[in-house]
């Protein structure tokens, strides 16, 4: 399984933006995960690495599932107005809605841990961008995330 991290204490996320990974962990063998270091966005290949059997290509998958779990720690910056913290997983901008992890932290600079595993339909022959973004009204702290995503 792939995996990434950001390494360097914590990371301040504005409202719709990418949760951010600078440490690849354990890369992907197969070069079907793309990540380019400081960003928050993965690209995966929607080529299916598991065997299939040869039929009309209407009777085919239409997409690759990547499984994928994330986790992290999050709390309202020092100063800030404490209200719901909520993080999703994204396809290509969109929130998938069973991805959606919240969390009410009782005061500013009070951390919570989140996490969501899932399974991220990619569509075949694309590439579609994956990330984990702040669905949320207010700036987050974001420490310790990791992503990891695989066949």
């Amino acid at each position: 399984m792939a995996e990434w991290t950001y390494v360097g204490g914590t990371q301040i996320v504005q409202p719709g933006d990418a949760i951010i990974f600078n440490q690849v962990i354990t890369p992907c063998d197969y070069d079907l995960i793309l990540h380019r270091l400081d960003s928050g966005d993965f690209f995966a290949k929607g080529i299916n690495l598991k065997p299939e059997r040869r039929t009309c290509c209407c009777k085919r998958p239409k997409a690759v599932n990547y499984n994928v779990h994330f986790g992290a720690n999050v709390a309202i910056p020092e100063g800030g107005t404490v209200a719901p913290i909520q993080v999703a997983i994204a396809v290509a901008g969109s929130t998938l809605g069973d991805s959606v992890m919240t969390s009410t932290p009782t005061a500013a600079a009070d951390f919570n841990n989140i996490a969501r595993y899932t399974s991220v339909p990619i569509w075949k022959g694309c590439c579609q961008s994956v990330s984990v973004r702040n669905i949320g009204t207010t700036p987050i702290e974001v420490s310790e995330p990791v992503f990891n995503m695989n066949q």
